[in-house]
């Protein structure tokens, strides 16, 4: 790919963001959304392996129709109400229509069939954008149409989200597919919460962002792309592999870990809004996924290969480490000593 297409799908990947997060008007919100779709295509395809043209077509598909209802939603709600504002959905059938065409866009159950097939087919740099950048705008939308959802809908999609991420990525052997899953069932637990605290859905999408950026980027430095190469990057680069064992269990939630931080809060929102079954059995939920992530960590850090090489030279990678990879992990494993900080400003 040449360095001009590769500055233009930049461009319009940061210019489609910029609309979406900070338009009122539904029209402006739909360009951007567009506008983000058709910058991020050449980026899946770019390999021109059959795997990354099926899935930039599947892709295209999904978003297409996604976009297509969140257009057919607002022109309903305008067309009884009068109002093109963001915040100001109020008709039933726009509201239902409107979570299901985010619920596509974003990749919840029951709609989440593309999600592993395109990160499979796509590198890992251009994973990293589908599951954290592309995931923002309609985030976004969720979040400033939170007051007019479904909450019984998108609850049930939640709890649905968590259950099949974690149990999905169990049999998984191709990381690309279990990060995929892991971001389903993370997506289920921004989903849960957006109605009663969407800032505390920002914070979380904000983290989950740091910590999955921190495990693709050390999975491209080490250019590993499944279980069974894992296991042998540890004689490449044993102290990238031990931040990517951190990384995993950080996004895993456990303590003293950034990942913790999320969890914990939405839990505890959640028994205030007195919906305690639905936190214990998200909690339980949450437990199929730790199971892959400790799969990972264990292949990652813990695991040698039966026959490993006497040679040590050809694994030796003769660079520093990156910087951001440094400051990333950093963030995405120190940051729970600094919640009430964080809890403040958000």
């Amino acid at each position: 790919m040449s360095p001009y297409a590769k500055l233009i799908t930049s461009l319009s990947l940061l210019l489609g963001t910029t609309i979406t997060i900070s338009s009122n008007h539904w029209m402006m919100a739909w360009t951007g959304l567009e506008i983000n779709t058709l910058a991020i295509i050449p980026l899946i395809s770019k390999s021109h392996h059959p795997r990354a043209i099926e899935a930039a077509i599947k892709y295209f598909l999904v978003q297409a129709a996604a976009s297509t209802l969140v257009l057919f939603s607002s022109t309903i709600n305008a067309w009884h109400t009068g109002q093109w504002d963001l915040t100001q959905l109020t008709h039933p059938t726009s509201c239902l229509l409107l979570t299901t065409a985010i619920a596509m866009k974003l990749g919840l159950v029951p709609f989440h069939f593309w999600f592993p097939e395109v990160l499979q087919g796509s590198s890992l740099t251009t994973a990293l954008l589908l599951s954290t950048v592309m995931k923002f705008p309609p985030i976004t939308i969720l979040y400033m149409s939170s007051h007019s959802l479904n909450p019984t809908l998108l609850t049930t999609m939640a709890i649905a989200s968590a259950a099949l991420g974690g149990w999905m990525g169990l049999n998984q052997t191709q990381i690309r597919k279990i990060l995929a899953f892991s971001s389903i069932s993370h997506l289920g637990w921004m989903s849960i919460i957006i109605i009663y605290d969407p800032k505390l859905t920002l914070l979380t999408f904000y983290l989950y962002s740091l910590m999955t950026a921190t495990v693709f980027l050390i999975l491209n430095t080490t250019k590993t792309m499944k279980l069974s190469t894992i296991m042998i990057s540890w004689t490449k680069t044993p102290m990238l592999n031990a931040t990517l064992m951190l990384a995993l269990l950080s996004l895993a939630g456990l303590p003293p870990l950034t990942g913790f931080l999320p969890k914990w809060l939405i839990i505890h929102e959640l028994t205030k809004q007195e919906m305690t079954v639905a936190a214990t059995v998200i909690a339980m939920l949450s437990l199929l996924g730790l199971f892959f992530y400790l799969r990972l960590a264990y292949y990652s850090t813990i695991t040698l290969p039966p026959n490993s090489t006497n040679h040590m030279k050809q694994w030796h990678i003769n660079k520093l480490t990156n910087t951001p990879i440094a400051i990333i992990a950093s963030l995405s494993m120190l940051l729970l000593p600094l919640s009430p900080m964080i809890l403040i400003s958000v």
